[in-house]
């Protein structure tokens, strides 16, 4: 008789594991990486001090110590770095330990105020000093414009060439807002004059013809203390974080470009806070889209109920002051993080309602990294205080070696220890319960490998101490088989049909079995912090790569095995000899029945 078409195919079944174990290694090899990342007590790290800054000078609030250690939490996890700590010290001190060497990147973001603030620009000029400097007309825009609405095609765009996408830049560095965004504004002149805004090509921002106004006339600015700021500003030399500019109380401040481009750096006069970061809901880093123009990654930004009106409102300001003069500077909204400018878009559509808005810009400057660093510390808000590097050190691992290697010992010992007892009780059988150890292992090393690529998984010691307690979890769902298997061939029944009987009793304990390990390390994780959470995921993924190897390994490879002979016909090495079972099973009962008969 021909065999049933729904008949288990365990050789495919193998073959399907061990192509997945190739793409596993081949996702590795793409990476890049092909060891394991350890965590900061195996490879050492980063250690650094944070001490905050008040007014007043005196130790901050508790509440404010406790919400600066939740949010600089939020960002190491949120930047992907695993077993990094973020721990009080004292009242005014937070200590930042991260793991692996070069992450004063990491530290710098962690400890990033991410102070988020939306002002209408009222002038803008170079990043010299400015005072007494003669009036100058402003250059030609180098960008491209960008429109959230509709755009005439047949507009050139202000490098002259035709575009009929909405693309390309709408800050002196040529990063925007989405929406209604346009005029370009381009780098002030190189005499320092303030500018009352750009001159741009294109066709729907002609320029006015009429003459700049005088260094000392800035309309609108009432204060004339940040005129004097404004004008003896130097943003080239030394820290562009201009005293007060991080104030979201001031009404008028003075504030550099966040990052110099093309060697030029924009220094503005900005006014009220219009929209504060802590009304940004969602901040997401998006790639570039050639469809929608957008050459570089992006920051997409979604406001709350309250943001979204704010923001409308500020919108609408500066797209009224365009329609009167595109050459008006409050026609621009600045964006402004920890007191920097970090674009500056002008608005000439209307107002912006949708509750949406990003920033971008070009991509040699806003690239992959800077776009999810950027998105990261504001996608959980602000810090309460501001922070100063105390101090910054780098970590030894020598105690973390010598802690592994006795770990690596006691682990080889009890795998040793398994093994030996496999080959013991279950004699040829026990090589099925070896090689499932072997594959699970294999799996278990490439997916520490891709996740500490992927998402920042390092291995450290409570990792690994999860790692060798599943050896046993491990060994638990063969010993249950096997088994099984065992009590079928007692009963007298033939090898092969015995497989699949046995299997549909053993895999529900297995699956039960396994389930509660789960879930047990799951609510562990959520509930831990720091080691015992690590240890928690080793155990969990461990637990889930169990079910793997014993559903398309163990099994199969005993279903192949019933048709050898060596097995098939219960050789006594293979450890499924039913005389030598059956003879087992009645000293049991004999033994059982004159223990009854004593009794």
């Amino acid at each position: 008789m021909a065999p049933s078409s729904s008949a288990p195919k365990p050789g495919r079944t193998l073959l399907a594991l061990f192509a997945t174990l190739v793409v596993l290694a081949g996702v590795a090899v793409w990476q890049g990486q092909t060891k394991p990342k350890l965590g900061l007590d195996l490879a050492g790290g980063t250690t650094v001090t944070l001490t905050a800054k008040t007014p007043n000078g005196k130790n901050p609030p508790a509440e404010q110590m406790n919400q600066a250690v939740k949010i600089m939490t939020q960002r190491v996890n949120g930047l992907g770095v695993s077993d990094a700590e973020v721990t009080k010290q004292g009242s005014n001190n937070i200590v930042v330990n991260v793991p692996g060497e070069g992450q004063g990147r990491v530290v710098n973001l962690i400890g990033t105020t991410a102070k988020l603030q939306f002002r209408q620009v009222f002038a803008i000029a170079d990043g010299k000093p400015t005072s007494g400097a003669p009036p100058a007309p402003s250059p030609s825009p180098t960008g491209k414009a960008k429109d959230g609405a509709k755009k005439d095609s047949k507009s050139p765009s202000p490098s002259g060439s035709a575009s009929a996408s909405p693309s390309g830049s709408a800050t002196p560095r040529g990063r925007a807002l989405s929406g209604a965004l346009a005029a370009p504004t381009p780098k002030p002149s190189g005499s320092g004059a303030p500018t009352a805004a750009p001159t741009p090509s294109s066709p729907l921002v002609q320029p006015s013809g009429q003459p700049q106004a005088p260094a000392q006339d800035y309309p609108g600015v009432t204060d004339k203390a940040v005129i004097k700021q404004f004008e003896t500003l130097d943003c080239y030399g030394g820290d562009k974080r201009v005293p007060g500019a991080n104030d979201p109380n001031r009404q008028f401040v003075a504030a550099c470009d966040q990052k110099a481009e093309d060697d030029r750096v924009t220094k503005y006069i900005l006014g009220p806070v219009r929209v504060l970061g802590e009304n940004v809901d969602k901040a997401n880093a998006m790639p570039p889209n050639s469809q929608q123009g957008q050459a570089s990654w992006s920051v997409s930004l979604k406001f709350d109920g309250k943001g979204a009106k704010q923001f409308g409102a500020v919108t609408t300001d500066a797209s009224g002051a365009y329609q009167q003069d595109p050459n008006s500077p409050r026609a621009q909204v600045a964006i402004v993080l920890d007191g920097q400018v970090v674009s500056a878009p002008s608005i000439r559509e209307g107002a912006i309602t949708g509750g949406t808005a990003s920033i971008d810009g070009p991509p040699e400057s806003f690239d992959q990294q800077y776009a999810n660093d950027l998105a990261n510390v504001l996608k959980y808000g602000a810090l309460p205080l501001e922070f100063k590097q105390s101090s910054i050190d780098e970590v030894s691992s020598t105690l973390g070696s010598d802690q592994l290697s006795g770990g690596l010992v006691a682990g080889a010992i009890g795998l040793g220890l398994v093994v030996l007892y496999c080959l013991f009780y279950y004699r040829g059988l026990g090589l099925v319960a070896v090689s499932s150890l072997a594959v699970a292992s294999m799996v278990t090393y490439l997916a520490v490998v891709i996740l500490g690529e992927g998402m920042g998984f390092r291995l450290s010691l409570p990792h690994i101490i999860g790692l060798i307690v599943s050896i046993g979890i491990t060994a638990d769902s063969f010993i249950v088989y096997f088994e099984r298997l065992r009590d079928e061939l007692r009963a007298g029944r033939r090898l092969r049909p015995s497989v699949e009987n046995a299997w549909k009793r053993a895999r529900r304990t297995i699956l039960v079995a396994d389930a509660v390990t789960f879930l047990a390390a799951l609510v562990l994780y959520f509930l831990a912090v720091g080691g015992v959470a690590g240890f928690a995921f080793a155990m969990g993924l461990t637990t889930l790569i169990d079910i793997v190897v014993v559903f398309f390994f163990t099994k199969p490879l005993v279903a192949l095995l019933s048709r050898t002979n060596f097995f098939g016909r219960g050789h006594p090495l293979s450890g499924l000899d039913p005389r030598r079972l059956h003879r087992a099973t009645q000293k049991s009962t004999a033994a059982a029945v004159g223990t009854s008969q004593e009794g």
